[in-house]
């Protein structure tokens, strides 16, 4: 497989490097809302898509910075851009789902913070993938981050219904349940083949 090729991209992404299990960015998320499978599938797509938005626009931001020759500006200029689609989010939830909205709760407006939006945009640049690599590459980032919360969700629902001692509950067995899922994700590693 090209290391370069479109389907590598998205799996790498995804599986691989997938920004929750082998990278270890946006936990918040992926423990705060991953108690149940109704909050955690529409904090996943809406992850993803603030994912989608800030890649194109990093994309071309980052174009515009280097012509310019200000790239010192990339960050701040790309937290901007981060904010901007969480705030077109969470309008667009709070009008049109609203029990939604109050069910993500705090969680929604910290999208803002969400380290693997950040680091995708920092990745792509960093890797210089032209305007459909970082297309490909946030489409997977953003599938990966969506199967990470949702394994998690199903586990903890799974788990809150079976007979578990009462030192393991709560954040004890969610930070033990995301080590076992990452461990698992370690066995995709291997695909790369060595790199």
């Amino acid at each position: 497989m090209a290391h370069d090729s479109l389907s590598f991209i998205f799996l790498n992404a995804a599986l691989m490097n997938n920004f929750v299990l082998a990278l270890f960015l946006g936990l918040c998320p992926f423990l705060g809302v991953s108690g149940k499978l109704e909050t955690a599938g529409p904090m996943g797509l809406a992850t993803s898509f603030v994912m989608l938005v800030s890649s194109v626009c990093a994309y071309f931001i980052n174009e515009i910075l280097v012509a310019w020759d200000i790239t010192f500006l990339r960050l701040i200029a790309y937290i901007t851009v981060i904010a901007s689609a969480v705030q077109l989010v969470e309008m667009t939830l709070k009008k049109f789902a609203p029990a939604l909205f109050r069910a993500l709760g705090i969680y929604l407006p910290l999208i803002t913070t969400n380290c693997a939006i950040l680091g995708l945009a920092l990745f792509q640049t960093f890797k210089e993938y032209d305007f459909l690599q970082s297309l490909v590459y946030a489409l997977g980032a953003g599938a990966g981050f969506t199967l990470a919360i949702m394994l998690m969700s199903g586990l903890r629902e799974k788990l809150d219904l079976s007979d578990v001692p009462g030192i393991v509950r709560g954040a004890a067995l969610s930070l033990m349940l995301g080590g076992l899922l990452s461990l698992s994700f370690m066995g995709f590693a291997g695909l790369g083949g060595g790199h």
